[in-house]
């Protein structure tokens, strides 16, 4: 029978969504889930089995269509062996042998990834990457996560975690204190919470905003901090810059080094668009060696919260 689908799977600190996956990138069908991280992984990893039966049941494909399934994880992932070795923010989720689980389950072939790494596949596949064979895909919101394809291979590193550029350095001993324990990482001196930081850290000098007025019953978030900046607010602004420029140092320095077609730029934080974009592509412009830089491009990504489960369908045909 024709393999005429694929099966992916996002699972997040949150929820746990599915999605049943053409060969044009189509999704057929999706469902999703709590996580429910407190009841421990085998608790989720039944409710992904049975989102999946459900999903087979109700859109009447057979198994036998079903070319692979494909997991996106928030964490350290061994894909060669198919174990999700540890999940920051998901408790339990250790040494978890997640590809042999699934294809006993099902019989099909299963493999497992980082769901940035799942979102560059998908961007590369379906989005803004298509028809390129060197792109960094970064994903900016908690934290900053990255996918990278060299000569169109997806690089993983010889124990599974390339692409950790949250985790570049990028200032001395006396940066930022970031959440991995290091000083000056570029997630601790750009990402959603420092947005946040540094707005709140505005509004504790008693001084008025636009962010303040937009904030009156919610907490700040980036989503806020960018309207006060498209209302023309110039705090709002220069915090975008300031984040734009530190990303922009980080893309530089790998711009110089990996000389890429693309820089694809998705997460929550760059919903902002031209706000963070900008000063990116102008650090780029400044900062890195001419002929790498002048043939990079720096693009939003198109395929938005699809993407992680849109690529985690492409896995098994890595």
């Amino acid at each position: 029978m024709d393999k005429k689908y694929r099966i992916g799977v996002d699972l997040g600190g949150t929820n746990v969504k599915i999605a049943i996956v053409d060969e044009k990138g189509h999704i057929a069908y999706s469902s999703s889930e709590p996580t429910r991280a407190e009841m421990g992984y085998k608790y989720t990893i039944q409710n992904i089995i049975n989102l999946i039966k459900t999903s087979l049941k109700e859109t009447d494909i057979s198994k036998d269509a079903i070319g692979g399934i494909g997991v996106g994880c928030p964490g350290q992932i061994d894909s060669e062996n198919g174990i999700v070795r540890l999940l920051p923010n998901i408790p339990g989720w250790v040494n978890v042998p997640l590809t042999d689980i699934m294809e006993e389950e099902f019989g099909i072939k299963t493999c497992v990834d980082n769901d940035v790494r799942c979102a560059t596949l998908g961007e590369m596949a379906f989005g803004a990457g298509k028809g390129l064979k060197n792109i960094i895909c970064i994903t900016v919101g908690t934290g900053i996560g990255s996918g990278i394809v060299v000569n169109g291979k997806l690089a993983r590193g010889a124990s599974g975690t390339a692409g950790e550029i949250g985790h570049m350095m990028l200032q001395d001993h006396m940066g930022p204190i970031c959440g991995c324990g290091n000083t000056g990482c570029l997630e601790a001196l750009a990402s959603g919470p420092t947005i946040v930081q540094m707005a709140n850290e505005y509004l504790m000098s008693g001084k008025s905003t636009k962010f303040r007025e937009l904030a009156v019953n919610t907490p700040i978030s980036p989503r806020i901090v960018a309207e006060a900046a498209e209302m023309g607010d110039q705090v709002a602004k220069r915090i975008f810059e300031i984040n734009g420029y530190w990303i922009g140092i980080g893309m530089a320095n790998l711009v110089n080094i990996l000389n890429p077609e693309a820089i694809i730029v998705g997460g929550g934080v760059a919903q902002a668009g031209d706000l963070l974009l900008e000063p990116i592509r102008k650090v780029i412009k400044e900062r890195a060696l001419s002929i790498p830089g002048e043939a990079v491009k720096v693009v939003a990504a198109e395929l938005g919260e699809s993407a992680g489960i849109i690529g985690a369908s492409l896995l098994t045909l890595q």
